[in-house]
């Protein structure tokens, strides 16, 4: 049996929760698309989120890893395209590091390209009923930092495929951050669900567009 390992980030920020922790813990030990579901959390934190997620992958040896984070302000699942090697932090991490215009990896490629099937995954998403999209950003905050450094790590190991999610706020989280859009825990689940199924079975993605004008 394949195995997945889903990570999720623990809050940050200032808030209470975050949508993607929450949302990893529903799927953990089920069985999805026949494959075996792992789930893991990590720190919203500079380089300690990279190592503990390879740390993680060496242990698991899954065959497919989707690293999930929160998009607050997003109204839909981010099906992520690329990594670039930047740091730029608006805000501190959750242990007070805020670097600017720092490279991930020194030295390192200047982006990765997610392995997924990016719009298969979306396509998915959508024919479920699932608002969903491909997103040509992931940031520059611990999200990009963490994506770029599983890519990176990724590339030594052609055998597994991995790539990034956003996701938007709870419902619950709009009480701190009023007037943005939200999801409910629910309809992520069920999104991350069809996702999963999509990765896993297509290994060449759809020829259709996803792209944006600007």
């Amino acid at each position: 049996m394949k195995t997945v390992l889903i990570t999720g980030f623990e809050p940050f920020g200032g808030e209470p929760v975050n949508p993607a922790l929450e949302a990893i813990r529903r799927l953990e030990k089920s069985t999805i698309g026949g494959a075996q579901i792992v789930t893991r959390a990590l720190p919203v934190v500079k380089d300690k989120a990279i190592s503990h997620l390879v740390s993680h992958i060496d242990e698991i040896r899954p065959d497919l890893v989707l690293a999930v984070g929160q998009a607050g302000g997003r109204p839909e699942l981010s099906v992520e395209r690329v990594a670039i090697n930047v740091d730029d932090y608006r805000i501190k991490d959750n242990e007070g590091n805020q670097p600017i215009d720092e490279a991930i990896v020194a030295g390192g490629p200047a982006a990765y390209w997610s392995s997924l099937p990016i719009k298969a995954m979306v396509e998915a998403a959508k024919q479920g009923g699932i608002p969903a999209s491909v997103s040509n950003s992931a940031g520059t905050f611990v999200c990009n930092h963490l994506f770029y450094g599983l890519m990176h790590h990724l590339a030594k190991k052609e055998a597994i495929r991995g790539g990034f999610i956003h996701i938007p706020y709870l419902p619950e989280q709009t009480v701190r951050n009023p007037g943005q859009p939200s999801m409910a825990l629910e309809t992520i689940v069920l999104g991350l669900e069809l996702f999963i199924k999509a990765a896993l079975k297509y290994r060449e993605d759809l020829k259709q567009s996803a792209g944006t004008i600007c």
